[in-house]
């Protein structure tokens, strides 16, 4: 993102400034949900590691963080899970990794709120980008695709061989596939058709993007 606007010629620090404080908020949201709802379930691991917490240098990753900022893709600092401590291993697993994408959500949604009852004002834009920018991340990391959220979801919804073989397909060509995604341009299809209709639905306008 920083480097699309100094190549473009066109540098907007207003615009600069709202994606920085956008991903940060979104960020730390989104590493917090892992921590707090695997703290909730009985891993005590984030939280021995300082990860329940809502300061965003606790979940700043030094480079994919800083991929986010500069290029627009990227990740936060992965919160340490230890599943062993789950009470119910595949329940457990679910809620972990879908707080993530589902914090994400629901911050869209209150963001969303000044838009749809008319009071935005001259925060219109920011308070757009912000719900923009949350459910491009929460539709992102739903992907069944190895390593994000979605993978591990769906591997624990599947019955025990269907999720070893699926695990194994993953660990070796996942990374590969995502790479293929965003190369070719199908991610932001894929990820850009429901993170439309939530801004629709939670603002009432349009989507800008």
């Amino acid at each position: 993102m920083l480097i699309h606007q100094v190549l473009s010629g066109h540098f907007d620090l207003g615009m600069v400034l709202a994606w920085v404080v956008a991903v940060t908020i979104a960020l730390t949201i989104h590493e917090f949900a892992h921590a707090k709802v695997a703290d909730m379930v009985g891993d005590p691991t984030p939280r021995l590691n300082g990860r329940v917490s809502l300061n965003p240098l606790d979940h700043y990753d030094p480079i994919g963080t800083t991929m986010i900022l500069l290029f627009g893709i990227g990740w936060g600092k992965p919160v340490p899970i230890s599943p062993q401590f789950f009470k119910n291993r595949r329940r457990d697993e679910i809620l972990v990794s879908a707080a993530g994408p589902g914090s994400n959500i629901i911050t869209a949604a209150l963001f969303a709120l000044p838009l749809r009852l008319g009071f935005a004002g001259v925060y219109g834009d920011a308070l757009g980008f912000m719900v923009l920018l949350n459910l491009l991340l929460a539709f992102f990391n739903l992907l069944p695709i190895f390593p994000l959220d979605g993978s591990h979801i769906m591997q624990a919804t599947l019955s025990y061989d269907a999720a070893q073989c699926y695990t194994a397909f993953m660990s070796r060509y996942g990374f590969i596939l995502l790479i293929v995604l965003i190369v070719t341009g199908v991610l932001w299809t894929i990820v850009a058709i429901p993170a439309r209709l939530l801004y629709y639905l939670f603002s009432g306008h349009p989507p800008f993007f």
